[in-house]
């Protein structure tokens, strides 16, 4: 795609906090975009909250602003520094929820700011519960039996329906924060309870669980004209159940035949 002439100065917001072992891919990829953007001439502004990352560190981005992640935080830096455009897809859950939280609040509307990177409706679409399943039924692709709840009562409802064991998803939450597994009906209500708290938008979605199927990943790239690229695929040796992120992986797919 062409070199975008209309953008002078772009906003990248970080993931803040991580844990360690667990999420470095932020880190690098909000790094790499400060490095690739500023050689194409762009003046970044950075916004993070941790400054033990590679990110924060001096020379990486034009101006760095370490400050809390959140909408009033970034709301006062807006109007200070007038940024053309917001890059939020590279800081995680943390990123997406604020840039969804600014343009509903009509921050970015109000100073003028496109956000590029991700459109606000796939944010919606990728996050929401519903949307995501009802995005899913739309294209055909088959998905586990769910539904969304956002109370106690509806959860139980949901879970007695698909029958146990269930897994709970909360919407709008980093990593499967107050999600998780469960085998009987209170079990469910703990997790339930945990998860409604923890979604920005007190939903949760009670799904049936698919333990033991064999998990594999396919990482696409694709730009705004619908080009695309498979950059990698990978394997699970452990089967569903088991954490991606506590799994072992293999890439490329070893016993998948390329047709």
């Amino acid at each position: 795609m062409p070199k975008r002439t209309d953008l002078k100065k772009i906003m990248i917001i970080g993931s803040g906090p991580i844990i360690i072992g667990q999420a470095c891919e932020f880190d690098y990829s909000g790094t790499q975009a400060c490095k690739a953007l500023r050689k194409l001439g762009y003046e970044i502004v950075l916004v993070n909250s941790n400054p033990a990352t590679i990110m924060t560190d001096p020379g990486i981005a034009d101006k760095t602003y370490i400050e809390p992640l959140n909408a009033k935080r970034l709301t006062d830096i807006i109007a200070k520094e007038r940024p053309d455009a917001l890059l939020p897809n590279l800081g995680g859950q943390s990123g997406l929820n604020l840039c969804a939280e600014l343009a509903r609040a009509g921050i970015l509307e109000k100073y003028g700011v496109e956000v590029i990177g991700v459109g606000i409706d796939a944010i919606e679409r990728g996050e929401d519960r519903t949307s995501f399943k009802k995005t899913m039924d739309s294209l055909g692709i088959e998905m586990p039996r769910s539904k969304a709840a956002y109370s106690l009562e509806e959860a139980e409802t949901i879970a007695m329906e698909l029958g146990f064991p269930v897994v709970v998803r909360p919407a709008y939450t980093l990593g499967g924060t107050g999600g998780g597994r469960a085998y009987n009906v209170e079990e469910m209500r703990t997790i339930a309870s945990r998860g409604i708290a923890a979604s920005i938008v007190g939903q949760v979605l009670i799904e049936e669980y698919l333990e033991g199927w064999e998990e594999l990943e396919v990482e696409v790239v694709r730009d705004s004209k619908n080009q695309m690229v498979a950059v990698c695929l990978i394997e699970n040796v452990d089967p569903m159940g088991i954490h991606t992120g506590d799994s072992f992986c293999i890439a490329p797919m070893l016993t998948i035949g390329k047709e």
